[in-house]
Order: structure tokens, then C-alpha cells, then sequence
């Protein structure tokens, strides 16, 4: 069965990048209150990790509908795609007939989910930060939604100590690697990532330090910031197996040729929906990123 989507594949490549990128910047609440579904039969589910959750509980008979960034687990992509998450069209959601729908916090635009808010749907917005509690937060969240508590409290229970035995693997690291997040370099413009982003995020729980700590969201780096940065190591997003940037163009930038990374030709990449997700794989993801940065430091 084919996925019935309004976006051509290379527009979902870019669009499940963007939105992992730059995830939701605030915590908001559900609409009017609302935090369970009075009916969970025909649910439609915004958010990659969104709908990651539903399925790591065992609820994805319940779904009818995702978004363009919900790529994982494979099965999902055989349901209708609803649109990206960031240019939602009311008509496009409410076309699959939902009961329901469940939304990451920064869905949009605005204009779009007030009218999906203001529909005889009940719309539940699920907060999102980029850390450990957060995580586990949303499960409980998306579980009580579907009804599903128990689940969600076993599920929490075990991506919390699977998060906690990932993050112990870079306690006792003595020299924290320098890490810079490149979302983009078109035109030979790097576009990096600061505080309050996901990649933040998961540079910090991998044991490593943020090159760009002290910027708020994502910004364009000059040469001289770059250099400033001194990035032990450049992580970017390995978008469906193609780079959009080759590892020579990378190295060979102005900016990064001289800084330790460019110098040691060090750069990683990672499955932006596994890297960025924040979601029931995200303690894999420290693991993996921790033996990127720490190698033989560390047990993976």
C-alpha cells in the first residue's frame, strides 16, 4: 500500500530535517485542558517521535494518519500522509476523518491548528524539550491520550534506564570534544546550532560540549566564529543516505579547514529522525554519538 502524501519525496527529505532541527522551543499545554481522547480509534499523529511512541506502546491500531517527518518505524509509512509538520493545511488533516489528533508542540503554521483546535476534534499538543525528563514526559503523555497508561508507565520505565545507562558512559570523561551542528552550508553558508535546539540537546547527553553554547536557536557562522568555535568534531544530518553537502566541500570551507575538526577531518553523520527524535530511540543515540566523540574512552 502506498503512502497517500501531499509532498513529493525530496520535499519530505528536506522537511523531516528542518523540523528535527529546529524542533519546538516552548512547553504548551493541551487545548482547553484536554489530555484523553473520548475516542482513540481513529487517531492522526503529527510528530516523528509522535508517532514513534504510539507504536513502542503497542497502540498503532489506532492511528490513521501521520506526518511527513513520521518515517520510523517503516510500517508507518504505509499510513496517509497528512503533510509536514510545520504547514499543516486544516483540509489535509481533517480529510482522514480522525477522532482524534495528537500534536508536537510547534505544529503549524498557527493559523492552521487554531482552526484544527477549533474543529469538533479533540486536538491533544504534546510538549516537547530537549532532554532526558522530556522524553519520558511525552510517552506518559501520548499514553494517557490513547488510553494507555499502564504502557506508557512500563515504557517510561524502561527508556529511562536505558537513557540513564547512556548517559553514564561519558561521566568520568576528563576532556569534554567540542561539538558543531551544521544544518546546512548552501552556498558555502554554515548554519549551526545553538542553545534550545535538538541537536543541543543530544550533544550534551552524548558527554559533549555544544562549539555554539551561548547562541540562542540557529544561526549563520562567519569565519571568524568558526574559528572561534574550535570544534573537535563536526556532526551534521545523513539525510536518506545522500549527504546534501560532501564531506570534501565540508572540509575544504574556509571557515572549518583550519579548525581541529576540519584539521583531523572529522565529521559524523547521523539519521536525523535517530539523532534528533527525542523519542524511544534516543538512548541508542547518545550511545552511538558517545562512541563518535569518546571512541576508546568508552565502553559503547
Amino acid at each position: 500500500m502506498k503512502s497517500m502524501s501531499i509532498f513529493s519525496r525530496s520535499m519530505r527529505v528536506t522537511a523531516l530535517g528542518v523540523a528535527l532541527a529546529f524542533g519546538s522551543l516552548g512547553v504548551a499545554q493541551s487545548e482547553e485542558g484536554k489530555s484523553v481522547f473520548p475516542d482513540a480509534s481513529r487517531v492522526a499523529a503529527v510528530g516523528g517521535s509522535i508517532t514513534e511512541i504510539v507504536y513502542a506502546l503497542g497502540e498503532e491500531g489506532k492511528l490513521v494518519a501521520r506526518d511527513s517527518t513520521s518515517t520510523y518505524p517503516e510500517s508507518a509509512l504505509k499510513l496517509p500522509d497528512v503533510g509536514y509538520i510545520r504547514a499543516l493545511s486544516p483540509e489535509g488533516v481533517l480529510s482522514v476523518n480522525p477522532s482524534g489528533i495528537l500534536a508536537l508542540a510547534g505544529s503549524g503554521p498557527k493559523e492552521a491548528i487554531d482552526v484544527l483546535k477549533k474543529a469538533s476534534v479533540t486536538y491533544i499538543e504534546v510538549p516537547e524539550t530537549f532532554d532526558h525528563q522530556g522524553i519520558l514526559d511525552k510517552v506518559r503523555i501520548v499514553g494517557h491520550a490513547l488510553g494507555a497508561d499502564d504502557k506508557a508507565a512500563t515504557l517510561a520505565s524502561s527508556i529511562d534506564a536505558d537513557l540513564k545507562a547512556a548517559e553514564e558512559l561519558t561521566a568520568k570523561v576528563a576532556e569534554r570534544k567540542r561539538v558543531l551542528f551544521i544544518l546546512s552550508m548552501e552556498g558555502g553558508k554554515i548554519l549551526a546550532a545553538g542553545d534550545h535546539t535538538a541537536a543541543n540537546g543530544i550533544i550534551k547527553l552524548a558527554g559533549g560540549v555544544n562549539a555554539m553554547e551561548g547562541v540562542n536557536g540557529y544561526k549563520q557562522l562567519t569565519d571568524e566564529a568558526a574559528l572561534t568555535a574550535k570544534p573537535d568534531m563536526i556532526l551534521m544530518m545523513d539525510s536518506a543516505g545522500a549527504p546534501a553537502t560532501a564531506d570534501a566541500d565540508v572540509f575544504s570551507n574556509p571557515a572549518l579547514a583550519t579548525t581541529p575538526a576540519g584539521k583531523a577531518k572529522k565529521l559524523v553523520r547521523m539519521d536525523g529522525s535517530y539523532l534528533l527524535g527525542f523519542g524511544p530511540r534516543t538512548a541508542s543515540a547518545i550511545r552511538d554519538l558517545a562512541v563518535a566523540l569518546y571512541g576508546d574512552q568508552i565502553k559503547g
